[in-house]
Order: C-alpha cells, then structure tokens, then sequence
C-alpha cells in the first residue's frame, strides 16, 4: 500500500505575514449541450462507460470534426457575461501532448485567438468587501476521457493493479476561463478564490449553460499559487512591483471549500520551503480532500511544449456583430444585483439570505412567493426538512425537491392550510413528511392522516377546564400575574387534543379564565 508523503508547512499567519499571495484560477465548464463539441455523440452524465462515442471522439483516422453551433453560442454568451471583449475572428488549435484519456493524442483547445479575452468579474466576500477578478481569456475545447486506477489505495495511478479509459467524456465542450494573476488579497487569498469560484459558478447557473456539479466533474478548478517577498501592503505600489514568484497548480479541485483549503495549504507549504532556503519547482499538485494536503503530480510544461499549431480540419469561428449583439440581450440580470433586490423584497436579514443561497433555494423560494407564501414561510418550509433530506442525500436541494415531486406549488398550498387555520406547524410538519414521502399533495395527505385543527370552542374549552383543574399550582401564577406560565398549560391543552387544539385560541381562553 503506498503512503503519501507530507510536505512541511508553516502556520499561515506566519506565511502571509511574510509573504505576498499571487494566485491565477484557471476553472473548467462542461456546457450541457445536448451533444459532444466535433460530433454528434451525446452527453449524458452516468451512461455505460464507452457507450457514447464514434469516430470523431475516438480519433480514428479519416474522422473530420463539425464544430457545436450551441458551443459557440454558450461561449460567447459566457465572455458577455464576465464582461469581456467577444473575437471578431478566432480559431481552433491541436495541443499535443499523449494522455490515455486522451484518443487523438492532442486535445482540440484555443491557443493564441481566444473566443473572449480581457474581462473581469467583481466578487463580493461575506463582509461586503468587493475584489475585481481581471479574466484573461475564455475559450473552447473539449475534454478528455476519464482514467480510473483500479486496486490502489488512493484512487491514482501509483500503486494501482490496473487502469480503465472511459471516453464517453471525450469531446464533451468545455470553456475554460483564466484569470489574470490575482494580487492584492493579502491573507485572504484563499476566501477570495473561494468567493470567486462560487461568484462564477453563480453566473454560469444564471446563464442555464451549465449544470456547474463539481461533485460531477462539470465544473472543476486548477488553483495556480505562487509567493513572492513581503514588502508592503498587499494593494499598495511598492508590492505590486515585486517579480512574482515560481507557481504551482493544484489540478482538478472539485468543491468550493476545497478550493479555500487547497490554496491556503499550498501558501504555507510554499512559505516552508522558501524559508527553509529551497526553491518552488514549476509542478502540477494532486490535492487530498481527506487529509487536506496536495502531493506533487508531475513537472509543468510551459506552452511551447504542447507545439500548438492551428486545427487544419476546423474553418475559423467568426462571430457576427449582430449576432453577439442578439446574445447580449438574452443575459439574465447579474446573481449578485438579483439576490440584493430579492433579499430587499423579501426582508430577509444578511445571514438569513445567504443560508438561503447556500441552500440553493433562492428560485425555489421565489417560485413559491409568486404561488402566494410568505417569503418568511418559505424559506421556512424550504430550508427545513426537505434541505436535510437533500442534504443527507447529498443532493442539491432542488434536484432532491424535483425527485419527491416538491413543488413550490405544494409548499404555498401547505403554506395555506397554516393561514387558514385547518393546520398548525406540528400538523404542518407531518404534513409536510407524507408530501416527500410521496403520499400527494398537501391538502390530500392532512385528509388521509386526519388532520384537523379543532375549531369548536366547546371542545377546545372542555379540554381548558380540565387541565386548569388538574393545575392548580398553575393557574395560581396566571391569576397572580405571571402570564409566561400559561405555555405550561396550553401544552397540556395540546396534549390532551391530540396536537388537533390551536393554541392561539387555547392561550385566550386560559387567560380570560384566569385573569
């Protein structure tokens, strides 16, 4: 079995008190175009390992590649978004380098004449602080296939039995988006790239050209790190100045919170070495989720090794004028002004909002306010239950609201048996368990299970007198003034009625019994 070895670190606070930060992100989108980007092989995410390929995706020769109009059009929109200039003239070019998962042994990416070029993204971190992310370029290929090492201990190659190649990945589209090198975080270098991942992530969702499942491997970062001398503050003239130092890239980190960890461990693992008097060597890192280390993967090789030259079976991509200005109309209004204007309509504080964004319920809630909830009922219903059941099925909550068949529709309706007096939230909530547990609709599963608030005062007043009576310890306090004392009886009120009492008018009759 073999063992990782773990690099040296040193406390991050040291690290950063030391050193200047530099990062450059590097993030992968799979478009969810119905088919592949040089065929028409589909996409499916989970079909039979090698059942969706032809021709084309695996190379062979005499194949002729056909460029994905949806592509082109999801890239352009995509560089519109990140507020970048869209290339009058762009073409494609072979990256050659030999992979398994690599068929044609080059890969079909942009070099030089990138489809979107110098753009930017503004990204707001928790406490309101605003950091600009300068993109340097966006551009189209596709991906590989997919490795598995069979029998190691980690999932890699190195002490695997045996390896097996899956190219139904092969060929999907990717845009792949660079960053500039991001200076001027300071310590918070890893809460920006995190911020930035998830800020993208946001937009790409937005833009509905991509499931962005990093769990999936749709969307995946390369976090490229590097250190140079502490000077100064980290915005300030004289630091900025500083020649950046050698980097590292992080490959294929696939969850916002290990993009956080995985840069910050690759900050004081630099600061060691650098302190130790050694020298950062140009490398991909492998990062370990459950240990929270990265391992070396193997040297970086600059651009001149991959001998682009340009695809000669691929016409160059010329987007029209027109055209890009028709895309430009079709951009949703940006997540972070959308969420703000949400957030003010809905009254929700701060902390309230984004429990709701990381939840992901922002559309669900405000479908559900349009069915006619409350905004304060609906996030209650929605980041209850079904955000724990989609949570302990490690679902997103609206793919988990999709399989039960949780509408906004539902949770209104649910919503409205509360308001309308026939449900308390006790009842509410068990209610709320039959609608998941696929027993039908609100109004349905309160009739079945026999659910009714009690509204004959007769009844509800019975029930009153008896328990007055069988406290009178109690109800001694209420007639002596202290009214918090009544939530003792009116539990024993709702105990004796089965939960079926309202214990709003239950407090009003205690009260004028014993005031």
């Amino acid at each position: 079995m073999s063992t990782l070895t773990t690099d040296a670190v040193v406390d991050y606070d040291e690290a950063v008190a030391t050193f200047d930060p530099v990062m450059g992100l590097e993030v992968h989108v799979e478009l969810h175009t119905a088919t592949k980007m040089f065929c028409g092989c589909p996409t499916e995410f989970g079909a039979e390992p090698n059942s969706q390929v032809c021709p084309v995706c695996l190379g062979l020769p005499g194949a002729l590649p056909v460029v994905n109009e949806k592509a082109v059009e999801s890239a352009v929109r995509i560089g519109l978004a990140l507020n970048c200039e869209i290339a009058e003239w762009c073409r494609f070019a072979r990256k050659n380098y030999f992979y398994p998962d690599m068929p044609k042994n080059f890969q079909t990416s942009q070099y030089d004449e990138p489809i979107a070029f110098e753009g930017h993204l503004d990204v707001e971190l928790d406490d309101g602080t605003v950091y600009r992310v300068e993109i340097e370029r966006a551009h189209m290929e596709e991906d590989t296939g997919k490795s598995l090492h069979i029998g190691g201990a980690t999932g890699r190659i190195h002490g695997a039995d045996h390896s097996l190649v899956d190219y139904n990945r092969a060929g999907i589209p990717l845009i792949e988006i660079v960053t500039k090198p991001m200076t001027g975080a300071g310590e918070r270098a890893p809460e920006v790239a995190k911020a930035y991942v998830a800020a993208l992530r946001e937009l790409l969702r937005a833009l509905d050209v991509s499931d962005v499942k990093m769990e999936q491997g749709s969307m995946r970062c390369d976090a490229n790190v590097s250190l140079r001398p502490r000077v100064g503050e980290p915005t300030s003239a004289e630091q900025l100045a500083v020649p950046l130092g050698t980097r590292t890239e992080t490959k294929n980190v696939n969850s916002l919170r290990s993009v956080e960890r995985a840069v910050r461990y690759e900050i004081s693992r630099h600061a060691a070495v650098l302190n130790g008097g050694g020298s950062i060597l140009q490398e991909t890192r492998h990062w370990h989720e459950d240990t929270g280390i990265t391992t070396s993967g193997r040297v970086k090789s600059d651009a001149e090794d991959y001998r682009y030259f340009p695809e000669p079976d691929l016409v160059p991509v010329a987007p029209a004028r027109e055209w890009v200005d028709a895309l430009r109309t079709t951009l949703p209004e940006p997540p972070g002004e959308r969420r703000k204007r949400l957030q003010q309509a809905w009254g929700y504080s701060d902390l309230e909002m984004r429990d709701v964004q990381n939840a992901g319920a922002v559309e669900l809630i405000e479908a559900t306010v349009a069915e006619g909830a409350s905004a304060g009922a609906a996030r209650k219903w929605w980041l209850g239950e079904p955000s724990r059941r989609a949570n302990a099925a490690g679902q997103r909550l609206t793919e988990y609201a999709d399989a039960v068949g949780l509408t906004p529709a539902r949770v209104a309706e649910l919503e409205s048996l509360v308001t309308s007096k026939r449900l308390n939230d006790s009842m509410a909530r068990q209610v709320l368990d039959g609608v998941l547990d696929g027993e039908g609709d609100p109004t349905a599963v309160a009739d079945a299970r026999g659910l009714q608030l009690v509204s004959d005062d007769g009844a509800l007043e019975a029930a009153v007198d008896a328990v007055i009576a069988a406290n009178p310890d109690v109800a001694a306090k209420i007639r002596d003034g202290k009214v918090q004392a009544a939530g003792a009886l009116i539990g024993q009120v709702m105990k004796q009625m089965k939960g079926q009492a309202d214990a709003g008018r239950a407090r009003e009759l205690i009260l004028a019994k014993l005031q």
